[in-house]
């Protein structure tokens, strides 16, 4: 497959993609599920590591409806925000795990490439990534639809148009990254050792660092 030319930004998904917090995540919302049922008085079971790789990607309503279908609307928002605080307050202080390789290879590439987050998470979760790990400084730009209520796709358009990008790549690590990235009709670059399984996309990688030669 041909190498990708004149790429003027990198937009990356987060979660699967630059760090796993899959286990920060699950500890947060299982200690939201317990709050709650305090105070309802109600019996909740316990969400598993793999429930929470399950909904990885997804846009926090329809993470709740999937993990807590016999939940009314309401209830559910209840604990995915009370989920999100605790998620954001424990990933600031201990950080999730970043893939190997992933702050040398980002320094390499914003010499070169201006560097973006796109993730369909709530407001102050890529806060997070950045302060526990201290990788701002490699970053132009991002957003999240917990702030401004648009779709992942819409989401890296936006971007684009914020920051004047004619040609940039997505890279992502799931069915839905590659159908945002069709929508903001862009490359989509598959991080194939992320949560997902994804047959059609540009470029594909099984590490982090390969994305320096996919870009060279």
């Amino acid at each position: 497959m041909e190498k990708l030319q004149d790429i003027d930004g990198i937009i990356f998904d987060l979660d699967g993609t630059l760090w796993d917090a899959t286990e920060p995540v699950r500890v947060s919302w299982n200690k939201a599920l317990k709050e709650y049922g305090r105070e309802q008085r109600l019996s909740t079971v316990e969400l598993s590591i793999d429930q929470i790789k399950g909904v990885m990607g997804l846009q926090i309503p329809e993470i709740g409806r999937k993990l807590f279908p016999s939940f009314s609307e309401e209830t559910r928002n209840k604990i995915m925000e009370r989920g999100g605080e605790i998620e954001c307050e424990y990933l600031k202080k201990q950080g999730g795990i970043l893939y190997p390789h992933v702050e040398k290879t980002l320094a390499t590439l914003a010499q070169r490439h201006k560097l973006f987050i796109v993730s369909n998470c709530q407001v102050g979760y890529i806060e997070t990534f950045f302060f526990a790990h201290q990788l701002e400084k490699y970053f132009t730009d991002y957003e999240n639809p917990g702030r401004t209520g648009l779709t992942k796709g819409e989401n890296i358009q936006l971007i684009m148009r914020r920051n004047h990008l004619k040609n940039p790549v997505y890279v992502g690590d799931t069915l839905g990254d590659a159908k945002a990235a069709q929508v903001a009709g862009v490359p989509f670059i598959y991080a194939s050792y992320g949560f997902g399984c994804v047959e059609n996309y540009t470029e594909a990688m099984d590490s982090f660092e390969q994305l320096l030669g996919i870009l060279s």
